[in-house]
């Protein structure tokens, strides 16, 4: 026996669940090496970070990255006799030292490079009552340079400076005493007919020329010398604030032919102003279009041109002797502060995008090898349902991807990278975990696009690193260009990879800032700032993964899973409800019609009792197929053809029909259409009362199949696969271990540990064997067999007919087969399908008896008595041919009407008294003589028509 005599229930929800998960652990436990490679990756890789931090911070630690320092009294001394500072430190080393008194720099006005000479530099402004602004305004720029070499600060306030250099984000180093640009002073008018002047400023010299001035700058000990042009300070009425914007807005450089306008400063709009009111609104410089320079400008530069326009209204009111003067701008003190780089934070959003998306390509070729494999219909044929496999699938994907993200920052809180360690670890779960979701979702998504597992797995791992390299070196700089529009960021985020990133930066970002300032990381709190986008990538994750998971699960429906359904599924409660299907609309009109066909009484047979046992309120078939059809439309030029056509049949519990035919008649694609594999075209089937186009879901939990190419995993067992199908069943306990012992034992996959091997380690008759026992587990009341004895040698052959003649006792069997012997041996019934048609059905004998006709005479004699022979066998009859001749053996056909067996026997008997035959045989027609003649004979009708 191949299974326990039990009939049980159809399997529960949870109980297809527990199979499909206790299958899919045993799955992981084979593939524990991979996993664990797997979950080592992100360890490997936080290893090498805290490695390279070391060798990072042990560089960082010589003293060319530390603060200068010097023997005050020799040239050597101890480490505690050194004294450190500003002065005795190079630029690399000036970052760390401790500045307890900054340097004082006078105030400069923000100016852009200059095309034109000589330069000129313009600030525009506007006013509700234009002759106040206008004199305000000339009030800004004084008519010539003042120096007074006792009071150099002070003299340098007066006068108005400014530089091209950008300013840094402090000022314990003024760029433009350090850069080798200019420095301009503004004037209303420069010296020597407008023509720019080089005055050298230089440190402890004294020159008494016109226009040659000297006063100190020093940075660290060192004296500076820099140039000073003259530059036109010019001032430009507009006739409002948005002419001020728009001349503004359409950039710096100007297009005037003259050279009279080459950049404007800052503009100034006094609106209602007056003597009695001072309310001004100031534009100054933020950006340089159409440079190199992208980031805005601190505001370091603004307060002079606050002062200048200040200073230009208190003029106003009290004459041109009154001043504020602004002597000078300095920073805070500064304490000492090491170099620090955290390696881990400045390359965790590249590397760690990479490390969260690894798992991509392991989900996606893992639903993809199922797919492959049509190992996920193969568990749907055996009563699967999509709810837990989804659930289950899902669920041990989400259990994997967690577990794995926990190791990543278990590993690096371990090893003490600041990345993880200064964050709030509950918005990195909440961040990983809605991530991985999405991930998963994704790949559920695409695994319906993909049908082989290597093109997958490159595609995904293409994806993976092409993301991380257009995230770190493109979309990073669009995060940090605070220009760029924000909203193109957002959509750029609908990307999950550049989500994802986004979200590590700003952990890193927190990360770095933390690391240098000595506080936390990221908060939730911190989610409020405008200019943090963990909030936005969150908020666009989880709509993400919704509609994502929606979409997959839309799809595998319709397009993965069998024969699909239809693309409106969703809306089937109310859509109208489908006839009875016993009940066909217009049966009267069809039973009407003329029978074609005529010359095959069996196949009309066939067809009425099919059409009889539709009108009957219950069906005692286990299997009907009412005028079933598939049609394969034409390509490539190539006609459509029909593979199923006009199919009627009908087969009992406790009958093995057997389907005989050439290659390409037809009969994978019948088994294919009753399986769910591929849809009618027309007509309808039903199995145990259900149709086949409607309620696959229900027939698959009383149906087996052994498909015509083996389907299983590779890393299970036999054991393992039939414990698996077993529950899917709705076999438990003694009677699942019952029934798979038995099935073992029964098929020789019991012993010398066959059982308990791999199945990629099994040949090919082994895994035969093992889909014939998949196919009967659990007691179904109908099973498919494609071809089951395919590659069997002839002991396990004649195994495999005992099981099947016992297993067909109580169910129904569709068989097919190239073996007349495994035929004959196993068939209850047998239909010959030629060109999509069933040409016969009935049994070996009536077959034989129907489509054979002729005995095959035997006789062997010596050669010089064949025409003896022959002359014997034409007075049996006349119509007798002669099909084999070799060295006295001859083979004749006799019509069987022609001729009687006795008649043979005495014929046989009177020839020996007159010449010696040394052998001769009567055989009847064989079940392949009917087969070739039923096949040629269909062929010939095909091609007449």
């Amino acid at each position: 026996m191949v299974n326990v005599n039990h009939s049980p229930s159809p399997a529960t929800f949870w109980t297809q669940a527990n199979a499909l998960l206790r299958n899919n652990l045993t799955f992981q436990k084979r593939n524990k090496k991979a996993n664990i490679r797997l979950i080592l990756f992100p360890l490997i890789l936080c290893i090498l970070l805290v490695l390279l931090q070391y060798v990072i911070d042990t560089q960082l630690d010589k003293p060319k990255f530390k603060c200068g320092c010097e023997c005050p009294k020799s040239d050597i001394c101890d480490e505690s006799e050194k004294v450190c500072g500003v002065e005795y430190s190079d630029e690399t080393q000036l970052v760390t030292c401790a500045i307890p008194n900054p340097t004082e720099w006078p105030p400069l006005l923000q100016l852009s490079q200059g095309k034109w000479y000589p330069a000129v530099f313009t600030t525009l402004f506007t006013a509700q009552n234009h002759s106040f602004g206008q004199i305000v305004s000339n009030n800004m720029f004084p008519s010539n340079f003042t120096m007074d070499l006792s009071d150099i600060k002070g003299s340098l306030a007066l006068n108005v400076l400014g530089s091209e250099s950008l300013a840094e984000d402090n000022n314990f180093i003024e760029p433009a005493f350090t850069s080798e640009l200019p420095i301009y002073n503004l004037q209303t008018q420069c010296p020597q007919d407008n023509i720019a002047f080089p005055a050298q400023f230089q440190i402890g010299g004294g020159n008494e020329q016109e226009d040659t001035h000297t006063f100190p700058i020093e940075i660290g000990g060192r004296a500076l010398t820099k140039e000073i042009k003259c530059a036109n300070g010019i001032n430009l009425w507009r006739n409002s604030s948005s002419d001020i914007n728009d001349e503004i807005y359409k950039g710096y450089q100007s297009d005037d032919p003259e050279g009279q306008i080459n950049d404007i400063v800052s503009a100034f709009d006094f609106l209602n102003s007056n003597e009695d009111a001072f309310n001004v609104t100031v534009w100054y410089k933020s950006t340089f279009k159409g440079s190199n320079n992208f980031g805005p400008t601190p505001l370091l530069r603004i307060p002079r041109s606050i002062n200048l326009i200040s200073n230009a209204y208190l003029q106003f009111l009290r004459g041109p002797g009154t001043k504020m003067l602004f002597e000078f701008v300095k920073e805070m003190p500064k304490s000492a502060t090491p170099i620090k780089i955290e390696i881990a934070s400045l390359l965790g959003s590249l590397f760690f995008t990479w490390v969260v998306l690894q798992l991509f390509p392991v989900v996606l070729t893992a639903l993809v090898y199922e797919k492959q494999q049509k190992l996920r219909i193969m568990m749907k044929m055996h009563g699967l349902g999509d709810g837990p496999y989804w659930m289950i699938s899902y669920g041990f994907f989400l259990a994997l991807s967690v577990i794995y993200m926990v190791c990543f920052v278990l590993f690096g809180s371990v090893l003490g990278l600041k990345f993880f360690t200064l964050n709030d670890y509950s918005i990195q779960f909440v961040f990983y975990f809605i991530y991985v979701n999405l991930q998963i979702s994704l790949a559920f998504l695409l695994a319906s696009f993909f049908s082989n597992v290597k093109t997958a797995t490159v595609t995904a791992y293409i994806s993976v690193f092409g993301t991380g390299l257009l995230a770190g070196f493109l979309f990073q700089f669009f995060i940090q260009d605070s220009s760029f529009p924000r909203g193109w960021i957002i959509c750029m985020e609908l990307y999950p990879g550049f989500a994802l990133y986004r979200g590590l930066y700003e952990f890193a970002q927190y990360a770095v800032s933390g690391s240098h300032s000595g506080t936390d990381g990221m908060r939730w709190q911190d989610l409020s700032d405008s200019s943090n986008g963990m909030k936005e990538v969150l908020i666009i994750m989880s709509a993400e993964w919704i509609v994502v998971l929606f979409v997959a699960y839309y799809i595998d429906q319709v397009l993965s899973t069998g024969t699909g359904k239809s693309p409106l599924f969703f809306l089937k409660g109310f859509q109208k409800k489908h006839l009875s299907p016993f009940k066909k609309p217009g049966f009267q009109e069809q039973g009407s019609k003329v029978l074609a066909q005529m010359d095959k009484p069996d196949v009309i047979r066939e067809r009425e009792k099919v059409e009889q046992l539709l009108l009957e309120p219950t069906l005692n078939h286990a299997i009907v197929c009412d005028d079933l059809k598939k049609f394969y439309p034409g390509r490539d030029g190539n006609p459509g053809k029909f593979a199923v056509k006009e199919l009627f049949l009908a087969v009992p519990r406790g009958e093995c029909f057997g389907m005989l035919g050439p290659n390409g008649a037809g009969k994978t694609s019948f088994i294919s259409m009753m399986i769910g594999l591929t849809e009618p075209t027309s007509g309808a089937a039903y199995v145990e009362g259900l149709d086949i186009r409607t309620h696959m879901n229900g027939i698959y939990t009383n149906m087996g199949v052994c498909p015509q190419h083996d389907l299983l995993w590779e890393t299970l067992t036999g054991r393992e696969h039939l414990l698996f199908y077993g529950r899917l069943k709705n076999l438990t306990g003694s009677v699942l271990t019952q029934a798979v012992e038995e099935s073992l034992k029964s098929l020789n996959l019991f012993h010398g540990g066959v059982a308990d091997k791999q199945a990629g380690k099994y040949s090919g008759g082994m895994k035969r064997r093992l889909s014939v026992a998949i196919s009967l587990i659990g007691d179904p009341k109908v099973v498919y067999m494609d071809e089951p004895s395919t590659g069997l040698d002839p002991a396990s052959r004649k195994c495999l007919w005992n099981v099947i003649k016992l297993a067909k006792q109580d169910r129904a069997i569709i068989l097919t087969t190239h073996s007349m012997e495994e035929a004959e041996a196993l068939c209850d019934r047998l239909g010959v399908f030629v060109n999509g048609n069933l040409q016969c059905i009935g049994n070996p004998k009536e077959l034989k008896a129907r489509y054979g006709g002729t005995y095959v005479l035997t006789m062997t004699t010596s050669s010089d008595r064949e025409k003896d022979v022959e002359n014997m066998v034409q007075q049996l009859s006349p119509n007798a041919n002669k099909i084999y001749r070799l060295s006295g053996t001859q083979k004749f056909e006799l019509p069987k009407e022609d001729v009687k067996i006795a008649n043979v026997f005495q014929a046989v008997e009177i020839a020996k008294r007159n010449f010696t035959v040394f052998a001769w045989g009567l055989a009847d027609t064989t079940l392949e003589d009917v087969f070739i003649k039923v096949a040629r004979e269909a062929q010939a009708s095909d091609t007449l028509s």
